[in-house]
């Protein structure tokens, strides 16, 4: 396992590692986000689209489970915020997104940690003042050389 942390300190800076990790994003990548309500996972995701080249508007699937940005590599963004099972996380067809190419980010993941696949990278939003994130990346097996590419961009 491999772990570091970032400081953001405004939102902006939340914003532009999203967009920098999204730049180099890769085809398979999966990403687990972790953090209370209003810890900036969304405002991560709006960068890691905008970084991948998708223009238009990105919001939280709190309500749809599932929004879907193409850029340079499809987005397909989940929010399993109002989910209680594994099971409804299985019925929206998980396996399936999973398998897809592109870059799967999950919004919520740690409900259901355990139907992530080995190479998740794991992304935990932990508000340290008003403004200011500190974010801690977390990469398993095959993602350490990913986590390690991430490390490097921060800060620009």
């Amino acid at each position: 396992m491999l772990t570091s942390s970032f400081l953001c300190e405004t939102p902006e800076q939340t914003f532009q590692l999203g967009e920098e990790i999204g730049k180099k994003a890769q085809s398979g990548e999966v990403w687990c986000l972790t953090g209370g309500l209003g810890a900036g996972k969304t405002l991560f995701v709006k960068g890691m689209a905008k970084g991948l080249g998708f223009e238009g508007n990105v919001t939280s699937p709190t309500f749809n489970l599932q929004n879907v940005y193409e850029g340079r590599l499809p987005l397909y963004h989940f929010d399993w915020y109002r989910l209680n099972k594994a099971e409804e996380v299985e019925n929206i067809g998980w396996s399936e997104w999973l398998s897809r190419e592109g870059v799967v980010v999950v919004e919520w993941g740690d409900k259901f940690k355990n139907l992530f696949p080995p190479n998740m990278i794991k992304m935990a939003f932990e508000p340290y003042t008003e403004t200011g994130r500190r974010l801690i990346v977390e990469g398993h097996n095959e993602s350490i050389p990913r986590v390690q590419e991430i490390i490097l961009c921060w800060p620009l």
